[in-house]
This record gives structure tokens, C-alpha cells and sequence, in this order.
């Protein structure tokens, strides 16, 4: 067996067999414990992220970013090839259905994120002169376990910060390849330059960048994708129903995708749902950690509207476009479906524009998993660990972009997996902490606002 089986077979028992049921699970928990807070507090949630809009004139420095610029940095790297590719593979492996169960992933993840943020806000601190946060830190000073701090720590260096940009490095390369005939690796060249441009200005730097090109980017791709829904109306509603019904029904899923079972409508829903929003992975409590906000709960109702624009709006207007082209009937999976339904729907200028969506998708993530990889470097060597870390990232996206991807596939599942287990475990032992801050919030903060 080669090492792409094995870690595949790592992977399938890791993802399939426990973290979909401990991040499902921790989702629930959350959903409940908190009072089903991304429904009674749904009115606060678009109050804070859209009044913080017209704020994105404060600037990030030494002492963190505003609460915009966080929500920004967060969703830059959740917004990713994933919500393009990921959307697709949930269709194709377990038929539109799965997009009901992505949905309700999303719903039961925006209990959880709210848990991480508000306990990264808890736990933030300096080094050298420097505001930063993240699992790493709550783990070790809420836990007091720096075993976990310290695993956790490594694993998203490795996953986000390494291997997984040079997997978005390499949809770079293989979307301007595609569109406009560049070899992969000018591809990878053209991404570390602007990526070390980005870098070497620091926080202040990345959080002026997302908030500028995260609302173009999802404007520019909703803009779009809008386009080719239209143009399809009358399958918008058999689209729809089709979605719910599959979830439910073996018969109607295998109108999308042969063969295909409730089990497995529900299994690719939920995996890739959890893994688009990144909802009890660890990685955006670190943009999150650093908002200034009057009460760490207010960011907490922050990172909900991250899951909501990741999961219920991006990833179902993907779901939508592919379904209402009939690009989902074509035995096509992955980034080739939803270019096929931009072909479909927008002819060759669908190509060059899903190339220049797959670009800001991938680019702003490398950004945003940059920055959470620093934030754990800083916690293991402190600021003198930061050029050396920036050198290899840059190394990695440049190789990124002419590698196989299939191992590098692989390898950042893995460790995005293994960084889940200490997070996991850190917000269900720290709930009660979570919990206490929110009842502070709506007994206390509130009353005195009004």
C-alpha cells in the first residue's frame, strides 16, 4: 500500500468514523447549551456585523484589528476552493441531498463558533508588544494543558500554514492555467509575490487587505452566480425540492448522483459542510481573538454571520448553479462541475470568470491561514519565529503550484483532523466559561447599553 492509501485510509476513519460525530456532536451541544443562540440573537448578529461595516475606517495595529476586519480576516479563509470544489464533491459522491445536510452542519456549527470566539476573546495576550489568540492559548491557560497548546499549535502550522496553502497555491496555478494558458508554476510565483507583499506588513497589513477584497471578491462572485440563476428561474424551485427530498429519500437521490443512499446524502453533507466553515476546527478564533469589541460575546455573534455567508449563502448558490444548469447530471465531480455550470451558464466568459473567482477564493485564504499559522508561531518561538515561517510559506505556495496535489490532498486532511481533537476537547471541558460570558452579556451588558 502507498503512503496516498494509507493516509487515505487515516482520513476515512479520522473524518468518517469520529470527527464528523465529536464536531456534529459539539455543535449540538453548543446549539442547546447557548438557547439556540443563532435564533434568538439573530437580530443582534446582523446588528453588530453590518453596523461594524460603516466602522472599517479603524485601522489594525499592535493592539488588534476592528470587529470588521476580524470578520473579514475569518471569512477570507473559510471562504475558500472549497465552497466551489467541496460543494460540488458533496453533490456528486452523495447527491443534492447533501446540500440539506450541509445546511443543517452549518446550523449546529454557528453554536460552536460562537464558543470559539468568545473563549479566544477570553484568553487573548500579548508577545513582544503584540496582540494575539487562538485555541493554542485557551488551551493552555484555560486547561492549563500545554501538551494540547502545544499539539494544537504544531498541527495548524502544519495544516493551514504549510500544506494547505500549497494546495490553494495549486488551484491558483491550475485556474490561471485553464483560463488564460500560464504554466502552473508562473502561477505559484505570481501568488508567493503578492503573498510576501502581504506578509511582511503584518496584521495591520492582512487585516486592511480582507476587508478590502473579501466584500469584492463575494460581491463579484454572487454577481455572477446570480446571473446564471436567473437565467434559470423555472429550475429554482424543482432545485430546491429536489434538495430537501434527496435528503430523505433514496429514490430521489439518485436522480443527481447513482447509487447514492441517505447514509451517504448525509455523511458528505455534514463532512463538507463542517469542513467549508470551519466551524470547531480552531483556525478563525484567531482573526476573532484580536477584534476590539466592548464584550467578548458581541464577537462571538460575529463569527455566527461568518458560518451564515460561508455555508448558507455562498455554498448554496454553488449547490444552485450547479443543480439549476443540470452540471450535477453530467458524472462530473469537484472544481470540473462548477466549471462545467459556468460554461453552461455563462458560455467561455464562465471559464475565465470562475478562474478569476477560484483566484480571490484561493488567495484570500492563503492569507487568512498565513495569519492563524502565525499566531501559533508566535506562541512557540515568540516574534523571532515570524521571517522564518513567512520564507516557507512563501517556499510551500511556490511548490504548491507544481506538485501532484492528490498526497498534499491527503496530508492536509490529516492534519486538519488531528487539530480538531485538542479544540474539541477544549471547548466542551471550557463551556461553562462560554456560557457564563453570554449570560453576563444579555443580563448585564445589555441592560446597560439601552
Amino acid at each position: 500500500m502507498d503512503l496516498v492509501k494509507i493516509v487515505e485510509v487515516i482520513n476515512e476513519n479520522l473524518w468518517n468514523k469520529v470527527l464528523i460525530f465529536l464536531l456534529l456532536g459539539t455543535g449540538v451541544y453548543y446549539t442547546f447549551r447557548l438557547k439556540f443562540i443563532q435564533i434568538r440573537r439573530f437580530k443582534d448578529i446582523n446588528a453588530h456585523v453590518f453596523g461594524n461595516v460603516f466602522k472599517r475606517g479603524e485601522k489594525a495595529d499592535k493592539d488588534g484589528m476592528s470587529s470588521f476586519q476580524a470578520l473579514a480576516t475569518s471569512i477570507a479563509a473559510q471562504v475558500g476552493t472549497g465552497n466551489l470544489a467541496g460543494v460540488a464533491t458533496a453533490i456528486a459522491s452523495g447527491g443534492p441531498g447533501a446540500i440539506f445536510w450541509m445546511w443543517i452542519s452549518a446550523f449546529f456549527g454557528m453554536g460552536t463558533i460562537f464558543g470559539e470566539a468568545v473563549l479566544a476573546q477570553k484568553y487573548v495576550e500579548k508577545i513582544d508588544g503584540e496582540v494575539t489568540g487562538g485555541p493554542a492559548y485557551y488551551l493552555r491557560k484555560g486547561l492549563n494543558s500545554k501538551f494540547l497548546a502545544g499539539f494544537f499549535a504544531i498541527t495548524i502550522i502544519i495544516a493551514l500554514g504549510f500544506v494547505g496553502n500549497m494546495v490553494q497555491s495549486n488551484s491558483i496555478a491550475v485556474a490561471l492555467t485553464s483560463a488564460f494558458s500560464i504554466p502552473n508554476w508562473v502561477g505559484g510565483v505570481i501568488a508567493a509575490i503578492f503573498a510576501a507583499l502581504i506578509f511582511a506588513g503584518g496584521m495591520r497589513r492582512i487585516a486592511s487587505f480582507t476587508e478590502l477584497v473579501v466584500p469584492f471578491m463575494a460581491i463579484l462572485y454572487i454577481a455572477g452566480s446570480l446571473v446564471i440563476i436567473i437565467l434559470n428561474y423555472s429550475q429554482i424551485i424543482p432545485a430546491l425540492k429536489l434538495i430537501v427530498t434527496s435528503a430523505f429519500s433514496a429514490k430521489a437521490a439518485v436522480g443527481g448522483a447513482i447509487g447514492v443512499t441517505v447514509k451517504e446524502a448525509v455523511r458528505y453533507g455534514i463532512a463538507r459542510g463542517l469542513f467549508s466553515n470551519e466551524a470547531g476546527m480552531g483556525s478563525t478564533p484567531h482573526a476573532h481573538a484580536v477584534a476590539k469589541v466592548e464584550h467578548p460575546a458581541e464577537q462571538g455573534l460575529v463569527a455566527i454571520f461568518g458560518v451564515i455567508f460561508d455555508t448558507l449563502v455562498i455554498c448554496t448558490i454553488t449547490a444552485l448553479i450547479n443543480i439549476t444548469t443540470g452540471a450535477h447530471t453530467l458524472g462530473l465531480t469537484g472544481i470540473e462541475m462548477t466549471q462545467k455550470a459556468f460554461n453552461i451558464g455563462l458560455g467561455n466568459f464562465g471559464t475565465i470568470f470562475i478562474a478569476i473567482g477560484l483566484f480571490f477564493f484561493a488567495f484570500s485564504t492563503i492569507i487568512g491561514w498565513y495569519y492563524f499559522g502565525e499566531s501559533n508561531i508566535k506562541y512557540l518561538f515568540g516574534a523571532k519565529g515570524i521571517w522564518p515561517y513567512r520564507i516557507i510559506v512563501l517556499l510551500f505556495i511556490i511548490f504548491g503550484s507544481i506538485l501532484s496535489v492528490d498526497i498534499v490532498w491527503q496530508i492536509a486532511d490529516l492534519f486538519n483532523g488531528l487539530m480538531v481533537l485538542p479544540n474539541v476537547i477544549g471547548l466542551l471541558i471550557l463551556s461553562p466559561q462560554v456560557i457564563a460570558i453570554l449570560r453576563d452579556y444579555e443580563i448585564n451588558f445589555l441592560k446597560d447599553v439601552k
